[in-house]
């Protein structure tokens, strides 16, 4: 713990005044970071927060992510993991300041950005706009966590000093009654600390990003004098305020890990720091993306998800790890310090290695029973038709194949589907093909073929102006002629308890993707650990019944984080859900693989830093 402890309530109100930031009327500069308590297992809140006051840090920042909290329309849920109070109150044990940004929309690699998939049932609103629909969802969550934020204010004796109104809405829209409509939204509902907006680092971006009466920041990675004459030039008094300094990067499947060297880091810090600007790093901890909670970018029309782990390469790692980052940013940070740092906790325990052997099996295919009945309907119903926000879809129909088939066509693929004929696998076809169709080799004769068709939304677009988009299959034709009659299956693989209504054999059974379950015995007190899939092709992974995220042979990621909460003395249930390769055994190790040996991507890519 810090040992300055929780500030008292008088010394919290931050306000700006002769172009500083001013906390209980004293200047003030603001050393934060940005941790996001739904990527951290709350049991390891603590620890994390401990880690960053010890960096040096005074502050915190998290997003708040609307779709985290309301996942179905009108119930609202801050219980548990999603107690966005307890985690407050863990920074403020630790003698941090925070700083919380609830959207609406907040894009953090997070799916959808943050807002909720009910948006896109039909019909369905104008996102990040003055549309009435829009605006009453928006009202109505900021009536919810409004409620929450409220009694922990610094004008209420609590630690949250500042709110950010939406996110890098310059980098979106220019709609600037929509804006003005979230800043009196907040104001209305009590929220009288200090309102910010964040942009990134370009005239229009700041220009359309800001709002009259509200403190402006940008965002960047680099070329410190460069950002923030950008910021002057529509805030020339100041106070300037870098809120996500890039000390790293986010990973997509199939391309490279990112890391940016700990030296080039410190040093753009330093520039900040010696300037008298204040910074949010982003991220100080990056976590982790469990479940299905990963977003994904559009690039020239190339859809690329994010990876499960959200590591950032931060100076705090994804398991607790002290990176030469955090130690470079002690040492400058112990020389804005109020009081001596705390001396860092020690690295997390971690579980030795081992391997085990998978025995069990069932396909999907064969224990729907365990899912939602089916929806019939002439064509494909989308996840957003079907209440579903993540998982899977199961199309099951028919066809009549000719002697020589044409190609079956999936109009509207989102994102990745995996298709049998007959029960036999046929292929896999992905968006970013150059055709989302499957070659027909068998040739008809004269009855009906069934189809069955396992569509994964592999995350929803989280940033710019491709977010909205509908999950699953539009219609699916045999060359022109569109197939008919289709039942639709929600496969919510998040669903509690899921893993356990699963009956398991010795065989796999029927053919397309399968479950396989296997043990991991401790015969050790529980720690942090780290699963792999050697030989095996994409899927999901259930440790205890709980879903730690997506795999897949493509990397750069290999290892999945198994924090130690999730583990329990002797026996470990691990569940695998591959939808397109089984391999035979899964690896418990001691150490994270993020990279599988491949090349690494070195800095902030050079287009973050011009379009936020």
């Amino acid at each position: 713990m810090n040992p300055a402890g929780p500030s008292p309530a008088a010394t919290r109100t931050l306000t700006v005044a002769d172009g500083a930031f001013r906390r209980d009327g004293r200047p003030h500069q603001i050393i934060g970071g940005a941790i996001h308590y739904f990527r951290v297992h709350p049991d390891q809140w603590r620890d994390r927060l401990a880690r960053l006051a010890a960096m040096g840090l005074n502050t915190v920042e998290t997003y708040v992510a609307w779709n985290w909290h309301e996942r179905r329309r009108g119930e609202v849920d801050f219980t548990g993991w999603r107690d966005l109070a307890r985690f407050v109150r863990e920074a403020d044990a630790q003698g941090l300041d925070v700083i919380l940004r609830p959207g609406p929309y907040i894009c953090a690699e997070w799916d959808f950005g943050g807002l909720p998939a009910w948006l896109m049932t039909e019909p369905g609103p104008t996102l990040r706009a003055s549309d009435p629909s829009f605006l009453a969802a928006v009202v109505a969550w900021f009536d919810a966590v409004c409620d929450v934020m409220r009694p922990l204010l610094a004008t209420r004796g609590g630690p949250v000093v500042a709110v950010q109104v939406e996110n890098e809405y310059g980098s979106y829209g220019d709609d600037a009654g929509y804006l003005e409509h979230c800043r009196a939204a907040l104001v209305d509902r009590g929220i009288d600390v200090l309102l910010l907006t964040s942009d990134g680092p370009a005239p229009d971006l700041l220009a359309s990003g800001t709002i009259p009466g509200v403190h402006a920041t940008v965002n960047f990675g680099s070329r410190v004098p460069e950002a923030f004459a950008e910021l002057r030039a529509v805030q020339p008094d100041g106070p300037d305020m870098c809120m996500e300094f890039w000390d790293g990067w986010f990973d997509h499947w199939g391309e490279p890990h990112h890391v940016r060297a700990a030296a080039d880091a410190a040093g753009v810090l330093d520039d900040i720091l010696t300037r008298g600007a204040s910074v949010n790093l982003y991220m100080a901890h990056g976590g982790t993306n469990f479940g299905l909670w990963n977003g994904a970018n559009l690039e020239a029309g190339r859809l690329q998800p994010t990876v499960t782990s959200y590591d950032y390469d931060a100076p705090v790692g994804e398991a607790g790890e002290l990176t030469a980052k955090f130690h470079a940013y002690r040492q400058i940070l112990e020389r804005y310090a109020a009081h001596p740092l705390p001396e860092p906790p020690a690295l997390p325990p971690r579980l030795a290695a081992r391997q085990a052997e998978v025995g069990e099996w069932v396909a999907l295919l064969d224990c729907l029973d365990v899912f939602d009945p089916p929806r019939r309907a002439p064509l494909p119903l989308v996840m957003e038709e079907l209440g579903q926000d993540h998982g899977l879809v199961l199309y099951r129909g028919s066809v009549l194949l000719p002697p020589d088939p044409p190609p079956l066509v999936l109009e509207g693929l989102a994102d990745r589907a995996t298709v049998l004929v007959d029960g036999a696998v046929a292929g896999v076809a992905d968006r970013n093909d150059p055709a989302a169709e499957i070659a027909l080799t068998t040739p008809g004769d004269g009855r009906r073929s069934d189809l069955a068709i396992v569509v994964e939304n592999q995350g929803r677009i989280n940033f710019a102006q491709a977010i909205g988009e509908r999950k699953g299959l539009a219609a699916v034709r045999l060359g022109r002629r569109f197939v008919h009659g289709w039942e639709s299956t929600a496969l919510r693989l998040d669903a509690a308890g899921l893993t356990g209504r699963l009956r398991f054999g010795s065989a796999p059974g029927a053919a397309g993707p399968v479950f396989g379950r296997t043990s991991l015995r401790l015969d050790e007190d529980p720690a942090d650990g780290f699963l792999a899939l050697p030989g095996w092709g994409k899927g999901f992974v259930w440790l205890n019944g709980f879903l730690l995220g997506r795999y897949w042979q493509v990397g750069p990621q290999v290892t999945l984080y198994a924090p130690a909460p999730l583990w329990r003395p002797g026996d470990n249930e691990v569940v695998v859900l591959e939808l397109e390769r089984p391999g035979s055994s899964v690896e418990l190790r001691s150490e994270p693989d993020l990279d599988g040996g491949r090349q690494v991507a070195q800095g902030v890519p050079a287009a973050a830093e011009t379009v936020s």
